[in-house]
């Protein structure tokens, strides 16, 4: 296996238990089965500093892990909670960290664009979210779109663009430091 390789996997694997962790800062609204978490924080720096393959690997395998029954994401595991109300923005995790990931290795430019193409990279790839999230809870919970909307949607957009500040500005600043996953052209490898 060669060393690009490896540092993807053990950087994956950080940011998994990174994501993990996060899961576990949430906080529960009265009028909402969706909580507030850091999950989308955690997608957001997965993508952003893993890039499109290692970012969705990262948060694929804890998606995998959780549904076949491991208690990862906020202490719960398995179908029921993959496939509950909120399972709509679970299956979406993946997709928005690979999208982040996949706009953030094209972003070149001086600290000030990175970081304003990171934020609106970022706060785009939220929305992803609620293309299957919104929906599916409108589904499980038997109520028309425009509840699921104001219980599922609406309350969250301003503490995910809170979120994708704090990510824009840490990817921005940590990135010179990401490992590179490219594969290295190198005779000796």
């Amino acid at each position: 296996m060669t060393s690009y390789r490896l540092r993807g996997i053990v950087y994956s694997a950080l940011f998994a238990a990174l994501f993990i962790v996060l899961s576990f800062v949430k906080i529960t609204l009265g009028f909402s089965p969706v909580p507030v978490t850091l999950e989308g924080f955690a997608l957001m720096l997965a993508g952003g500093m893993l890039g499109a393959r290692y970012g969705f690997y990262s948060i694929a395998a804890v998606v995998v892990l959780t549904l076949i029954g491991l208690p990862l994401l906020h202490g719960q595991g398995g179908i029921p909670l993959v496939f509950g109300a909120t399972g709509g923005f679970i299956w979406m995790f993946p997709v928005m960290s690979f999208v982040i990931g996949f706009a953030a290795e094209r972003i070149k430019g001086g600290k000030a664009f990175t970081f304003i193409a990171m934020f609106l990279v970022m706060e785009i790839a939220s929305l992803l979210l609620y293309v299957t999230g919104v929906p599916w809870l409108a589904h499980v919970l038997h109520i028309s779109m425009e509840k699921a909307l104001a219980s599922g949607c609406y309350p969250y957009l301003i503490p995910d663009a809170i979120k994708a500040l704090a990510a824009a500005a840490i990817v921005t600043s940590l990135r010179k430091y990401a490992p590179s996953f490219k594969k290295e052209t190198n005779a000796s490898a």
